[in-house]
């Protein structure tokens, strides 16, 4: 009986499965969140403002620009978070680090857009179209990067969930990166016309995307 004891507690017992990270949660939020609060001020936003024509970042400009200011803020954030337990769920195995670093360049982008606002565009809030400073970091240091950023972790999701055998979100995961940068194209030169619109199709490619993942993940690890 002695023997059978000592041979039990010298067999290694297999580790337990990891538990889904509580922070997944923020990618379910991000997008939800950032879409319905933008939705909501341009609803309500008058003085020349067109959802149409003119991209999100507009909204923060003029005397209620701070309710999107914040939204950049908070939803950088739950990005980042989100990010953070990513990392987590991933290890080990492909993609550990190649897809939440790209995530958090995206939540740092969504950060920076909020510190730094935008140039007026397509003569919202005025027709004089100034070139400052932060107008310029806003466009070249974090929105561009993050859309960059956006659109190459879903290209990247595609290589690492066909090693993961998860063969439907790697094909989903190219077809949204795909989506994603005809919509951003179509956008960029489009403001003051529909630009508005394609870019906000182009923004929902990569929340749906974001949102699709966290499920994903919480699913895996559940």
């Amino acid at each position: 009986m002695a023997i059978l004891t000592a041979v039990a507690a010298a067999t290694p017992r297999e580790p337990p499965p990891p538990r889904p990270s509580r922070l997944l949660v923020a990618g379910l939020l991000a997008g939800p969140v950032f879409t319905a609060a933008y939705l909501l001020e341009g609803a309500f936003r008058g003085h020349g403002y067109s959802a149409l024509r003119h991209p999100v970042s507009s909204l923060a400009l003029g005397s209620q620009g701070w309710t999107q200011i914040a939204n950049f803020v908070l939803c950088g954030l739950l990005v980042l978070l989100f990010a953070i337990g990513l990392r987590r769920s991933l290890r080990p195995g492909p993609g550990a680090l190649a897809v939440p670093l790209p995530v958090a360049v995206w939540g740092l982008g969504l950060l920076g857009a909020g510190v730094f606002v935008t140039d007026p565009v397509g003569g919202y809030p005025t027709a004089a179209s100034p070139v400052t400073w932060h107008g310029q970091l806003h466009d070249l240091a974090f929105s561009l990067p993050g859309f960059a950023a956006l659109t190459l972790v879903m290209l990247i999701s595609a290589v690492v969930f066909a090693r993961r055998r998860a063969g439907w979100f790697a094909l989903y995961s190219a077809l949204s990166g795909i989506a994603f940068v005809v919509l951003f194209v179509l956008a960029s030169g489009g403001y003051g016309h529909d630009g508005g619109l394609w870019q906000r199709l182009c923004v929902s490619v990569g929340w749906l995307w974001l949102a699709l993942l966290a499920v994903n993940r919480r699913r895996a690890t559940a």
